[in-house]
């Protein structure tokens, strides 16, 4: 992670009470399988919350170390898109949002 990208993540928190507003600045996920680890917020040092899109949809911590450590089923790496550009919850999964 850049520490462009670290200054950018608002902390722990900050988006609480945004709902399906809140921004997603950073997206993770696995080349080798169906994973994808969004990130809303961050402690500045290790963990994330967002939204995790892997055998269901749902939203928690996760940690920087852990998506470094993790290979997938043919041993890659799990990558930052660096192309991501920020948007809301509710335009990545507006179907956990609808009325």
């Amino acid at each position: 992670m850049t520490e462009e990208l670290r200054a950018k993540l608002p902390k722990l928190y900050a988006q609480e009470k945004l709902g399906a507003d809140a921004i997603v600045y950073v997206k993770y996920f696995t080349p080798d399988s169906n994973w994808t680890f969004y990130g809303t917020e961050f402690d500045g040092e290790d963990r994330f919350f967002g939204l995790v899109d892997g055998f269901e949809k749902e939203f928690g911590y996760f940690s920087l170390s852990e998506l470094e450590s993790v290979r997938g089923p043919m041993g890659l790496p799990i990558e930052r898109d660096l192309y991501w550009e920020p948007k809301t919850l509710k335009e990545i999964v507006p179907e956990l949002f609808m009325e």
